[in-house]
């Protein structure tokens, strides 16, 4: 019997669970570019262009290895538009009327794989470390679900950076010493740059033609776009950037956006990668005596820590997590998210990079652009919605519970104890950006006072009742209140009327 096999865009890897239950003999393989998927957010061209790229090759060498594949292009005249409707297509097509797939990552096409009038069969995506059940039965009964702990769990399971059952070092985490600035340096290495090939070629001149407008540069196309490319891409940074990845992870430098990350996520996400092969070629770095403890353990907690614990939470919160906003955030995303001018250079870097690339390293997320929409009072479902599309690497399961719970607290402490808010001091600690800003860092109030530092204030005073009590926020409460009272009102003036410039839309 004709059975159909699902394979979607970021499940790109041959151990893909649908596959492995497949029978070439009488399994059809299903891929599709389609505008519900390329338009639900109007994601960055690049991301598009990376995945369609991906697909095609991926594609082709499933039918090298002798799999039937009925690939749909996004402008095939017979494309039905989303992918149950592809399904149904390919069904009548071939006299199907079952489906093998690998569950999705977002409640959004799992509910529509679910509809669709066919007996479709949705398998575990056991390319993660944690199923569902496990993050279910560890979350089972605990007060706060924290990373930390979870984290140390995954440790155990896959015996990475382990000596029996304790911790490599005689520390689950290093992350102490991993927060330098760094300077800049003419000779540090970046990724690879992606090769040109007849294939990424015609996709670019596709996704240029359809999706131009998008917020976002197609060219030049800087990634790669197939296995291969990834394991490049991978080991170039296991031997040029991993030694110094722990100790720089937290700096920003505006002429160099990579510094020494290593630019996979993509890749992972996607499935030309999978965890213990990247975490294995860490961990032998660091036996090998060429990257250093601190290094490796933090770039593995990445991985094995935040990326699973993330995964567990989305799925643990459910389809509502998206849509929540515990400290009733109600500001809209202002112009400068997509490109307009402001003054703040933190913003116009990591927003500029993430223009030019769709990528920006997870201080620049958190500490610039998610501080920054926080400590405003954007409404969290558009703060949401702009990172899934902008970046690269983004997918639901993942952004979400970074941007609804770690970076926005729009969960009310679910993913943190606490809001990631800072003033501007910690972008002046940690980057080179507010040397050339028109604002002034070491300024707290006035026209020319970093916004981050009026913000700041107005946004602990407007949630003070929330988080006064909370033990790692009171001294700020305490700091607050030993001030004069005519600067504490100068400051929460000097924010009332930078937020209604930035409201009418004036340049800030």
């Amino acid at each position: 019997m004709v059975k159909l096999v699902l394979v979607l865009g970021d499940q790109l890897s041959m151990d893909v669970h649908a596959l492995r239950e497949a029978d070439k003999d009488c399994h059809i393989v299903v891929m599709a570019e389609v505008a519900a998927e390329a338009e639900y957010v109007p994601h960055h061209p690049m991301k598009i262009a990376f995945l369609f790229t991906a697909m095609r090759k991926f594609a082709a060498e499933l039918r090298e290895k002798g799999w039937t594949v009925a690939y749909t292009t996004l402008d095939d005249p017979a494309n039905a538009g989303s992918i149950p409707g592809e399904l149904l297509r390919r069904a009548e097509e071939f006299g199907a009327a079952a489906v093998l797939a690998t569950e999705p990552g977002e409640f959004r096409l799992i509910t529509a794989l679910q509809d669709t009038p066919l007996d479709v069969t949705l398998l575990a995506d056991d390319r993660f470390l944690c199923s569902h059940q496990e993050f279910e039965a560890w979350a089972e009964g605990r007060k706060a679900l924290r990373m930390e702990y979870f984290y140390r769990e995954m440790r155990r399971k896959t015996g990475l950076l382990m000596e029996g059952d304790k911790p490599e070092g005689g520390k689950w985490n290093f992350d102490h010493e991993n927060r330098k600035p760094a300077k800049q340096d003419l000779f540090r290495k970046g990724p690879p740059k992606a090769q040109g090939d007849p294939v990424l070629a015609e996709v670019l001149d596709l996704i240029d033609a359809r999706f131009g407008g998008n917020f976002g540069a197609l060219r030049p196309f800087p990634y790669q776009t197939d296995r291969a490319g990834a394991l490049r891409a991978l080991d170039h940074f296991i031997t040029h950037a991993l030694p110094e990845f722990g100790a720089y992870q937290d700096a920003m430098l505006q002429d160099d956006p990579h510094l020494y990350h290593a630019v996979i996520s993509l890749y992972l996400n996607a499935g030309l990668l999978n965890v213990l092969e990247i975490c294995k070629k860490a961990e032998a770095a660091y036996h090998a005596g060429h990257a250093p403890l601190n290094s490796v353990e933090g770039f593995i907690r990445q991985i094995i820590g935040w990326r699973e614990f993330m995964r567990g939470i989305y799925f643990l919160e459910g389809p509502d997590y998206t849509r929540r906003n515990a400290l009733n955030h109600q500001r809209k995303l202002p112009s400068l998210y997509w490109g307009a001018e402001t003054r703040m250079n933190c913003m116009a870097q990591a927003i500029g990079q993430t223009r030019d690339l769709g990528y920006a390293h997870h201080i620049q997320r958190l500490m610039v652009t998610g501080n920054f929409a926080l400590l405003a009072g954007i409404n969290p479902a558009q703060v949401h919605e702009w990172y899934l599309a902008v970046y690269v690497d983004a997918y639901e399961w993942v952004e979400a519970p970074n941007v609804v719970g770690m970076s926005q607290f729009a969960d009310g402490g679910v993913v943190g104890s606490k809001p990631y808010v800072s003033s501007g001091a910690y972008i002046d600690r940690m980057s080179d950006y507010c040397k050339s800003c028109h604002y002034k860092v070491k300024e707290k109030t006035g026209e020319t006072a970093c916004p981050f530092n009026l913000l700041y204030w107005h946004f602990l005073i407007r949630h003070r009742e929330r988080f006064e009590g909370n033990p790692r926020m009171a001294q700020m409460y305490r700091t607050f209140d030993r001030m004069d009272e005519g600067r504490r009102k100068t400051v929460l003036s000097d924010a009332d009327a930078f937020l209604d410039r930035m409201s009418k839309g004036a340049l800030v």
